[in-house]
Order: structure tokens, then sequence, then C-alpha cells
């Protein structure tokens, strides 16, 4: 193998493994995000958690993650929580770090 070959192997397993770190960063994200919203929506223990998963899985309706601010939104507006389009992004950036850190933490 030359070089070249060791470099291009090397790029294509640095790709692979971030691709699945973002692909898992943001699946706890939203789960993290789930719980957030679900202590917002006055839920707790088991309906909680199957909040969260509901946000999990809203974020493969669509490529990219307004699915899941939409989401949290619509649930938002239908239950007269006063959050706005902000509190909700940040929290997203927020609980996005959060997860990034413990992946990084774990592994």
């Amino acid at each position: 193998m030359t070089t070249f070959d060791n470099r291009e192997k090397a790029f294509e397993s640095k790709f692979a493994r971030d691709e699945e770190l973002r692909f898992k960063a943001g699946a706890r994200r939203n789960k993290l995000l789930g719980m957030w919203a679900a202590e917002k929506l006055g839920l707790s223990g088991e309906k909680a958690a199957e909040y969260a998963v509901s946000v999990v899985r809203a974020d493969f309706e669509k490529p990219g993650e307004e699915d899941v601010f939409e989401k949290i939104r619509a649930d938002f507006d239908a239950a007269g929580i006063a959050q706005s389009d902000t509190q909700i992004r940040t929290a997203m950036n927020e609980f996005m770090a959060m997860a990034i850190d413990q992946l990084r933490t774990e592994g």
C-alpha cells in the first residue's frame, strides 16, 4: 500500500466515525430534549419516557432537525406551554453539546 492509500483509508475511517458520532449524538440529544419537553408538558415516569421516544422518532420524518423542532413547537402550542422558538432551539443546541460530551466520555 502506498502512503496515499493509507491516508485515504484513514480519512474514510475518520469520516465513518464522525458520521456515527453525529447520528448517535442526534438521537441522544432528541431523547434529552424529549425528557425536557415532557417535564414542561407535565409528564413524568413512563409517560415522559414514551414522549421522549416519540421525539426521537420524529427526527426520521424529514432530513435535518426541523421535524424535531416542529413536533416540540406543536406539542407546546397544543398544551399552551409558553416557550419561544428561541428557547426551544437553545435547548436543542444545549442538549446536542451535552449528548456529544456524554458520548465522548463513554468511549
